[in-house]
């Protein structure tokens, strides 16, 4: 087998295009993500705490600035998409263990044997 036939087989496996969609979908959820907490919910936060901006915290030791505000949001952004991830998982989850029930609730249909015997036993009853 050729080296891109093997490829090929790789590529077009289904647990392969899942995992690359769910990467592209988290890039951009991740961006949607950093521009809330960017934009909209880290000025309300520095408005709370007397007009700070996170952006601007720093520490300057000699030359060096350590950003540590930058630090902080990149925590926000982790942690809403953490909570948003988990919230996603548990939701499926729930429904995984939902279809279970149903599907242990649901009676197990007769086998084609079962059901032909059941068949012929009618008929000879009926024939008395």
């Amino acid at each position: 087998m050729s080296m891109i036939q093997e490829f090929k087989e790789f590529a077009m496996k289904g647990s392969l295009i899942d995992m690359a969609v769910g990467i592209i979908i988290g890039a951009a959820v991740g961006k949607m993500v950093s521009t809330l907490v960017e934009n909209i919910l880290m000025p309300i936060i520095g408005i709370f705490m007397g007009g700070v901006n996170f952006q601007d915290l720093s520490i300057t030791v000699d030359d060096a600035a350590i950003g540590y505000g930058a630090f902080i949001q990149a925590m926000v952004d982790f942690l809403i998409i953490a909570f948003v991830i988990f919230m996603i998982l548990k939701a499926i989850a729930k429904m995984k263990e939902n279809f279970e029930k149903e599907k242990a609730a649901e009676p197990d249909p007769d086998p084609a044997d079962v059901v032909l015997l059941q068949e012929i036993r009618d008929l000879l009853k009926q024939g008395r």
